[in-house]
């Protein structure tokens, strides 16, 4: 299903069933081994929470998330707003959380001054929205994909979206995981703090965000799903990190003649 699609959108591209390599390592260092057992995909708030006005009383916790979900001890990654009590501002999330023991390597990116700054984010607290796999956070089966010099107008993640979608209709399917961007800049947003007048059309969102190109490599927490059933799912959000200080929202690569994913 993948595998067309993403030879269509770049020079090489590989998909293939392998074991789960040890995911705690770098550079994808996560707060288990793998992202296996009990997989689930969860929306939590959106959009509609942010803009046109912030609903500051959105506060939930990842420890209730996993509660709810029948998985108290859950492994979290995916992309979210930090909990603007705790950071003080309005922020990027880059949830990475292992509830079962407590191993929080989660992250956060705000704006300071004119620059986006990532710092450690040390809690399970956040607000607004978050989109997250959860798992026991075993290692298993997984599917590995790489793909190299983008040819194509789709960044990585839509071009295997879009596949999902055109494969399965109207069926939901969804996929979590973890890709490292090597090789290229990519564009990134940091949201800056709430926007102090309502943001009434998708123009004023786009002039509020703070766009930066930060460099590879690139570690991004992912979650997608075909199809929207009518719950008000958001279909596709990936946010990243870096040892180098930066990450955010992901939006695509900026050298494509040089990405490797």
């Amino acid at each position: 299903v993948l595998t067309p699609a993403l030879q269509a959108n770049f020079n090489t591209a590989a998909v293939e069933v392998v074991d789960c390599p040890d995911l705690s390592a770098q550079p994808f260092s996560l707060a288990a081994p793998g992202i296996c057992g009990s997989p689930a995909i969860v929306d939590i708030g959106g959009v509609p929470y942010l803009s046109p006005t912030p609903h500051l009383n959105h506060i939930y916790n990842l420890k209730h998330v996993a509660e709810e979900i029948g998985n108290p001890g859950a492994f979290f990654i995916g992309a979210g707003a930090g909990s603007w009590r705790l950071t003080g501002v309005n922020c990027e999330l880059m949830p990475n959380t292992n509830i079962g023991t407590s191993d929080i390597k989660t992250t956060y990116a705000k704006i300071q001054g004119t620059e986006g700054v990532l710092h450690h984010y040390e809690s399970n607290e956040f607000s607004i929205l978050l989109n997250v796999l959860a798992s026991n956070g075993a290692q298993g089966k997984v599917i590995k994909v790489t793909a190299t010099t983008r040819t194509g107008p789709k960044n990585f993640v839509s071009c295997m979206r879009d596949a999902l979608t055109a494969h399965y209709g109207d069926k939901t399917v969804g996929l979590g995981g973890a890709f490292v961007i090597e090789n290229s800049n990519a564009k990134i947003h940091v949201m800056p703090d709430f926007a102090p007048e309502p943001l009434n059309t998708d123009a004023q969102v786009q002039q509020w965000l703070k766009f930066f190109d930060y460099k590879a490599p690139l570690t991004c927490l992912s979650i997608f799903v075909s199809h929207d059933p009518g719950l008000g799912l958001r279909v596709e959000h990936t946010h990243c990190f870096s040892a180098h200080g930066q990450g955010g929202h992901y939006h695509h690569d900026t050298t494509p003649v040089d990405v490797s994913y």
